[in-house]
């Protein structure tokens, strides 16, 4: 069987090869010279663009909450903090703060800050923003810690929060809570803002051509560090491969989403430098448990999926030793992370479960995917992988806005996922995927409920003290293994590339980059 896999492994990366070959761009791309305006007479390009593997799903922050969307959106509008690069959690909106009681916060709101339509921002705009993203059904998980906020002053607000929650200043900086212009959007409508949103951020949306590409310029009247390019072009490329080729000719000047088969491209061209760091994201499956019609509402089914698939082969070959082994959706780096147990790949066992559950001669499933292309590889091994036990894998490659609403409406009996523990603490991952409130948008697309997991995500969000959080989340892993709710693969590694000519790029763990630090010389 392993060498059966690897021949496959080996065609599918020659087939990823091939598809880069295609009609090379003019390698002086589309930017315009910008001048000589930099210490030491550099000129610089007046357009940077940079290269993703999917579109946008929403301009709008309290909806668009997947990393392809977020990429965009986090570049035009802001937030009350804000992460750049590894650092803890600082003002951004918010001038200052102070902790007033262990459930109590005050934040002093900056003056003087203006939406891109030249209206000024307004304590009220923030109150009514976070308001929004509460009662928002896909990104509410990021702040229904809050339980009100309270105007106190011209530049004033208290959030009183429903219990002591440690994580608040890491989920205020999240892009799902941006502050957006209340008047605005209640003249204009939801729908009119979703295509012409305006945030406070220092980039404003010039055009959006769905598929294709997103045109971003400087705001002139951003409150904060000014940008360093006065255009931004977002590139949706879905192909890897493609990807390299369009950074090689200079038709873009950042590719995110590298894939480990073209790694070695990218570091063997002297022109280009690549940036990888250990991710927060977990690459894993989630069973859909409310079919209860379905072979997967049996336990020991899952439990025999688990065991036939190999995770350490899929990290050896399709990620070329890329990224770890995964016991549930928490990376090592990632505050509250603590021990799980594991579902060992062991073929005879799960034979022997299918057998013990009626399905000896098995069944079909759907497995959904995006049209990520190193993504669907690893569809189709683990395709292989289950005919070992008789499961015949249908798989359904969607792009990522078709994919998003399949999980979220439970097409799926496994959907593929990858994860972003965002904010960089569990109870970001925790509560979304797993409290039986959360069914769908959010992220619970186990569409799993047990009482236990929703007292022990609430007792994790309620406890400061890092090491009985993880004692915590040690049990409710437990819980997690024994319903067997996912598939965990592995937790990549995150590779971007860019031509040598680009200074200032802050990489953030999220995979949420600012870009108005971000220069390219000619």
């Amino acid at each position: 069987m392993k060498r059966y896999l690897a021949f496959l492994l080996a065609a599918l990366m020659l087939l990823s090869a091939l598809a880069g070959c295609g009609e090379k761009k003019d390698p002086n791309g589309p930017s315009g010279s910008q001048g000589d305006g930099q210490p030491g007479g550099t000129a610089y390009k007046d357009t940077l663009c940079w290269a993703q593997a999917s579109d946008v799903t929403s301009m709008d922050p309290h909806v668009g909450k997947e990393t392809a969307a977020v990429t965009v959106t986090c570049n035009m509008f802001s937030t009350l903090m804000i992460v750049l690069g590894d650092e803890d959690p600082k003002p951004l909106l918010a001038e200052s703060y102070q902790q007033l009681s262990d459930k109590d916060w005050e934040f002093t709101i900056r003056k003087g800050v203006k939406f891109h339509d030249g209206s000024e921002m307004t304590i009220e705009d923030v109150k009514w923003s976070l308001d929004r993203a509460i009662n928002s059904n896909y990104v509410s998980y990021i702040v229904n810690f809050i339980d009100n906020v309270e105007i106190t002053g011209e530049d004033t607000i208290v959030i009183h929060c429903k219990e002591p929650y440690a994580p608040i200043l890491n989920n205020l900086s999240m892009p799902f809570s941006a502050i957006v212009p209340k008047a605005y959007i209640e003249e204009k409508g939801e729908e009119y803002f979703q295509l012409n949103p305006i945030g406070s951020g220092p980039y404003k949306l010039v055009e959006w051509n769905p598929g294709e590409s997103v045109k971003l310029e400087a705001f002139e009247d951003y409150f904060g560090d000014k940008a360093q390019t006065k255009n931004l072009v977002m590139k949706v490329i879905p192909e890897a491969a493609q990807r390299v080729i369009a950074l090689e000719t200079g038709e873009v000047d950042i590719a995110y989403n590298i894939e480990a088969n073209n790694l070695a491209q990218v570091q063997g061209n002297p022109d280009l430098v690549t940036l990888d760091e250990p991710s927060m994201t977990c690459y894993n499956y989630f069973f859909n448990l409310k079919k209860t019609d379905s072979p997967l509402a049996d336990i020991r089914v899952r439990q025999a999926i688990c065991h036939a698939v190999d995770s350490d082969l899929i990290i050896d070959t399709i990620l070329n030793g890329t990224g770890i082994p995964a016991t549930s959706m928490i990376a090592p780096s990632v505050a509250g992370y603590a021990e799980s147990p594991k579902y060992e790949y062991d073929l005879d066992k799960a034979k022997s479960l299918m057998a013990e559950a009626g399905y000896a001669d098995g069944f079909s499933l759907v497995m959904v995917v995006n049209d990520s292309q190193q993504r669907v590889e690893i569809c189709q091994v683990i395709q292989q992988m289950l005919k070992e036990i008789n499961i015949d894998v249908d798989i359904h490659s969607y792009e990522q806005a078709t994919y998003i609403n399949a999980l979220n409406e439970g097409e799926h009996d496994m959907g593929f996922s990858a994860w972003i523990t965002s904010t960089g603490d569990a109870d970001y991952t925790y509560m979304p995927c797993y409290h039986s409130t959360q069914w769908g948008k959010p992220g619970n697309r186990s569409f799993f409920a047990n009482e236990k997991a929703d007292e022990l995500i609430m007792a994790g969000r309620r406890e400061s003290d890092i090491e009985k959080r993880k004692e915590i989340y040690k049990e409710l892993n437990q819980v997690i293994y024994e319903n067997c709710t996912q598939l965990f693969v592995c937790h990549p590694t995150n590779s971007y590339a860019m031509s040598k000519q680009v200074e200032g790029f802050i990489l953030n763990n999220d995979g949420y980059n600012r870009l108005n630090y971000v220069l390219c010389r000619q």
